[in-house]
Order: C-alpha cells, then sequence, then structure tokens
C-alpha cells in the first residue's frame, strides 16, 4: 500500500487489530441469521511524511451509509463545547450577519443550530442522508454530498464562498485528504479561516487509545503532519489549541497559503517542538503500542470473566464505535456481556456490529441493577457517570478498560 498523502510506500506498522466489521455497520433482528463482512483492521505508519493510516479494504460508501447511526447531539458535553465554539468564532473574528459559516461534517446540525442562532448565515455537508435529515429538521440547510474540490468549487459558484469553515472529527474519516483539505484552500474568502478539530496523536500513543482505530478513521494525526499535509494543499495554520474533547484532541487554524495574512501564533512551534522531543517521528516512539493495546484486552477479559464467576451481573452503557473496536478485538460476546445501553433512539433495538451484543433503553439499566456498568465511550465518562449516578443506590460500580481496568 502507498501512503494517502504522500505516496510512498508504507512498510512500519503500528497495529494488527485482526479482523472486524465496520464499528458503525450496526445490525437488525433479521440481519442476525446473515453473515455480516468482516474487514482486515491494520494500522501502517508513513516514514516519509509520518502520516498514520488503515490499510485499505473497505470503500468509503460502505462505511459511511445512509443509515449512517452516530449522532452528536446525544452527548450534552459535545453540545456545550459546540455552543463554546460558535460564541469564541463569532467573537474572535467578528462574524456577523454578512458572513457567511460553512460545516463540513454537520452531522445532526449539533453546531450549526448555535450558528443559525447567532443571526449569521450557515450552510452544512453532510454526505450521510440519516444526520443529514434531523439538521434539516432542526432548519439548517444541508448539502448531501462528499466534500472536496469539485464540491467546493460547486458551492463558491452558488455564494458560500466562507468567512469561517469548520470540520470537526472529520479529517481522520475521509480517505483522500488531499483533495478534501485542498477543498478548503477553494472554499474560503481570501481572509477566510478554517478551524479542524481532531484526537492527537500523542494522546492517542500516550494512553493507549487503541479502541478509537476502526476503518471510518482512515487516519491518525500529529500536528507535524497535518502542517506538511496541509501547506501541501494550499493551507497554512496560525495558531492551534490544546482541548480535552474525545480523549485529548487539538483545534487547528488556517488560512489560505496565497491570501491569508494571520500571524502565526508560537502555540504552533511551541506543540510541534513537544512533538518533536516526544518523537512522533521515529519509529521507537510507535514500538510497543501493540503489546500494551494487548494487555488492555486481557485486561478486560479478565474482569469480565472474574466477575461472571463471582455471580456478579455486568451491563454496558453507550453504543460506540471505540467500543466495537474493543469488544471485538478482545472477542467479547453476549455471554459475558449481556446487552448495552443507548441514549439514541435510532440505536435502540439494533445490535452491535461483530459481538451482536443488543442495545436496549435505559430502562433496562434501571431493571436489571447490575453490579457494574462498563463505560464503552470512555470520553465520556465524566457525562455517564452523573447522568447515571442512581446506578450507586443499589450499590453498582462503573467500569473503564481504557488505558487499563478501572472501577469506581
Amino acid at each position: 500500500m502507498k501512503c494517502r498523502h504522500c505516496d510512498s510506500e508504507l512498510s512500519l506498522q503500528l497495529m494488527d487489530l485482526g479482523t472486524s466489521p465496520p464499528s458503525n455497520a450496526y445490525l437488525r433482528v433479521s440481519q442476525l441469521t446473515a453473515p455480516e463482512k468482516w474487514y482486515p483492521l491494520r494500522i501502517l505508519t508513513c516514514t516519509n511524511c509520518w502520516l498514520i493510516q488503515t490499510d485499505d479494504y473497505a470503500h468509503y460508501a460502505e462505511l459511511f451509509s445512509s443509515d449512517y447511526a452516530y449522532f452528536s447531539s446525544y452527548s450534552t458535553s459535545w453540545l456545550a463545547h459546540s455552543q463554546r465554539y460558535v460564541g469564541d468564532m463569532v467573537k474572535r473574528f467578528a462574524l456577523s450577519s454578512a458572513s457567511r459559516v460553512v460545516e463540513i461534517a454537520a452531522n445532526d446540525g449539533y453546531l450549526l443550530q448555535y450558528v443559525k442562532e447567532a443571526g449569521i448565515p450557515c450552510l452544512g455537508v453532510e454526505p450521510t442522508a440519516s444526520t443529514a435529515r434531523a439538521a434539516r429538521a432542526k432548519g439548517l440547510e444541508i448539502v448531501e454530498k462528499f466534500f472536496g474540490v469539485a464540491l467546493a468549487k460547486e458551492l463558491v459558484a452558488e455564494g458560500w464562498a466562507a468567512d469561517l469553515t469548520v470540520a470537526n472529527n472529520v479529517l481522520a474519516h475521509v480517505p483522500d485528504v488531499n483533495d478534501f483539505v485542498a477543498g478548503f484552500a477553494k472554499l474560503l474568502k481570501p481572509q477566510g479561516v478554517a478551524t479542524f478539530e481532531f484526537p492527537h496523536l500523542m494522546q492517542l500513543i500516550a494512553e493507549c487509545q487503541f479502541d478509537t482505530i476502526y476503518h471510518e478513521h482512515f487516519s491518525y494525526l500529529s500536528l507535524a503532519t497535518v502542517r506538511r499535509l496541509f501547506e501541501a494543499n494550499g493551507l497554512g495554520i496560525f495558531d492551534v489549541a490544546q482541548l480535552g474533547t474525545h480523549g485529548g484532541s487539538l483545534r487547528i487554524y488556517a488560512q489560505r497559503l496565497d491570501t491569508g495574512d494571520r500571524p502565526k501564533q508560537e502555540s504552533v512551534e511551541r506543540l510541534l517542538r513537544i512533538e518533536a522531543e516526544a518523537g512522533v517521528e521515529t519509529p521507537a516512539y510507535y514500538a510497543d503500542f501493540q503489546a500494551r493495546a494487548d494487555d488492555i484486552r486481557d485486561g478486560l477479559m479478565v474482569f469480565l470473566v472474574e466477575a461472571r464467576r463471582a455471580g456478579k451481573r455486568v451491563g454496558a452503557y453507550g453504543a460506540a464505535a471505540k467500543g466495537n473496536t474493543l469488544l471485538n478485538y478482545a472477542g467479547v460476546r453476549t455471554g459475558l456481556l449481556p446487552w448495552v445501553v443507548d441514549r439514541n433512539p435510532s440505536k435502540q433495538g439494533l445490535y452491535l456490529p461483530g459481538s451482536r451484543v443488543p442495545i436496549v433503553d435505559e430502562e433496562r439499566l434501571k431493571r436489571e441493577k447490575p453490579d457494574y456498568v462498563l463505560i464503552l465511550p470512555w470520553n465520556l465518562k465524566a457525562e455517564v457517570m452523573s447522568q447515571l449516578s442512581y446506578v450507586r443506590d443499589w450499590g453498582g460500580q462503573f467500569v473503564c478498560a481504557v488505558p487499563e481496568i478501572q472501577v469506581s
């Protein structure tokens, strides 16, 4: 395989997760008697540009289908984060009713609803029909297509050249990263700003967040690699902020290389130095990642088996993609984990891909009163524990498996 960005041959493996179905390919009852598509899940490192990336097996159209089940608005902390973002951007870049904001991967309108409330004209680009439909129900204008240079040119011709573009947790999801990034250079006005948020590679490695690896995540990103990728496609980074979202993320601010004149903030060089000193562009930085992930896998299985032998009941919370990676890599099935609760009604009544654990509503948790609740979206641990605080009333405890088994 060749690198998605620089076309170099790939030879350094970060991790081999065996095989699994796409993490968002939830199953209906009628599908339980049919086979699933399982694909190899192998992660490679380009030693030229240091883009970490999945080996190519599944086509993106299979991964982001019309019934895509991830809806951003079911996380209250993410909604609060998005509302703060809009307020900050309006203030920092003096956005007004004369501005244009375009969000790429607008999902269910979780963020653009706040732009609309601020009276700023906005447009969302969202290729999955299920989430686009939810966004339109909020009164938002949505273009239901995949983004790249061609679509950017269409939008500009239609009057949507942007003062601000937003791309949260989508940069890692695109197979053709060059076309995707070059699209922003076409879509921005001469002094426009593009912001991107994505999980930081350094946090993935430090906390062994291997469950964030799945087929829908084509890339795993450091600031150094993103800067290289952006500059090759017409964008320059002028600021970066480190965030606590999704287990540790970066928000980068970019502008057109040909026309942007905002000064580069010291934050950019500072973080680049931190990455360089850590060795993110050396093979040694990734050497023990597989072994550490295997320890997490084994720790989860030991916990579940010992709980069963002790007569303890375990349920899970959050039918998240990262949870599917973890459960399938560990080989967990319903004998050890009988159900998982999710707040999203569109997931309830379905089954997790691979493990085929049924997804149920919160009433099941209240009725069965398990001894342990395994929180699969560990990045939302505080939010989930607050929401489910009543579990303490019957002596229940919460469990997270990453970066190690933690019972609280």
